[in-house]
């Protein structure tokens, strides 16, 4: 006889059973137990953040744990990367209030992962039932699982979500043994450019990877602060608590690479990555001084030649960037899911959806042809 599941939702990661939770999850740095329970321990989410844990849990009678979403009561849309102010604006002009929603997401990170962790894909329906009834029952307007992987998507669309497509630059590794061999793929004209901007940033700075236990507190202090200008010029204030750092690096030293670029043995510009299974996540960037062609060197460069040296399939470098193309970049789409349970709405969002949709697929075809690559 099947055993009894149990939904319900917790107020925290970090009071669920690490093994557990790592064990439904693919390796993906961004969704494990360590990087959600540093959000949480640092402050970075909760409190007045606008970000509230709740991730909804499936649990055999026994009390395993078969299925999890990482959820957030958000009180806003910001941090999220997939933007729905439009949606919010037009819910609330018609007498809705759209805030609180529920978020399915790795806070702060535009990157591709499993929304749906699962011990048995089956077990997808009762999952996502279970996250339907937690927004009807507690009267919030929607849920929107974002960034998920392309093979995760059809379980929601059978659940009747909503799919809205999106896109990233992604760097492809095709068998290259070294930066050479990709850069003689590229034409004549974007190679000597590349390498053009490769001699202008290493002659102005000193380059140094780190990673695992290379990495101490005075590294992230330097980090620290370019992270923190880049926050307050981008997003008003620096999303991530400069404990997050520390607590990350405690967790998961190993799965974490931090560039940094130094003038007269003084750190200047720092790119952090995060290491998986088989793809380098270019993640937060940031600098004190302003050096031609360096936010190309520590961001695209020198992660293309590390995911090289380390086998990895792919260099995944966040959010937006048209300028990612000329340096082999290409575009890829990205998903996400959307449940909007008020009818008049959903039928809204579902045409614009539709219309939106065709404008995406038109603009990737158009940056398909911008590639840098040889032809022929």
């Amino acid at each position: 006889m099947p055993s009894e599941i149990i939904a319900e939702i917790g107020n925290g990661v970090a009071g669920i059973d690490a093994v557990q939770w790592d064990a439904l999850n693919d390796g993906n740095p961004f969704t494990s137990h360590a990087f959600l329970c540093a959000l949480e321990q640092s402050g970075s989410i909760g409190n007045r953040t606008g970000w509230q844990a709740a991730p909804i849990l499936l649990r055999e009678s026994g009390g395993a744990l078969i299925g999890a979403l990482p959820a957030y009561l958000k009180a806003h849309s910001q941090g999220e990367y997939v933007f729905d102010h439009h949606w919010a604006d037009a819910y609330e002009q018609a007498g809705g209030r759209y805030y609180p929603k529920l978020q399915i997401a790795s806070p702060f990170s535009p990157v591709p992962g499993p929304r749906l962790l699962l011990k048995d894909p089956a077990q997808a329906a009762p999952l996502l039932t279970a996250a339907e009834a937690a927004v009807q029952q507690n009267g919030l307007s929607s849920a929107h699982a974002t960034f998920i992987t392309p093979d995760q998507i059809p379980l929601f669309r059978d659940a009747g979500w909503l799919i809205r497509t999106g896109s990233q630059f992604h760097w492809q590794n095709k068998g290259y043994s070294c930066f050479d061999d990709f850069l003689a793929a590229l034409a004549s004209r974007k190679r000597k450019a590349v390498r053009k901007e490769r001699r202008a940033a290493q002659a102005a700075v000193q380059i140094k990877r780190l990673n695992g236990p290379e990495i101490r507190s005075e590294h992230w202090d330097a980090f620290w602060l370019f992270y923190q200008d880049t926050g307050m010029r981008k997003w008003g204030r620096p999303y991530l608590t400069r404990a997050f750092f520390d607590l990350m690096a405690e967790a998961m030293a190993d799965k974490l690479l931090l560039i940094l670029a130094y003038q007269d043995g003084r750190p200047v510009a720092g790119a952090l990555n995060m290491i998986g299974p088989d793809c380098l996540y270019g993640r937060y960037w940031g600098c004190s001084a302003d050096i031609e062609f360096l936010h190309f060197e520590l961001c695209y460069y020198q992660a293309i030649a590390f995911a090289i040296e380390s086998g990895l399939s792919r260099v995944e470098a966040g959010a937006q960037g048209e300028h990612k193309l000329a340096r082999g970049y290409e575009p890829v789409p990205t998903y996400s899911a959307h449940y909007i349970p008020n009818a008049g709405f959903r039928s809204a969002i579902a045409d614009f959806l539709r219309r939106e949709d065709k404008a995406m697929q038109r603009e990737m075809a158009f940056l398909g042809e911008m590639m840098p690559f040889k032809r022929g």
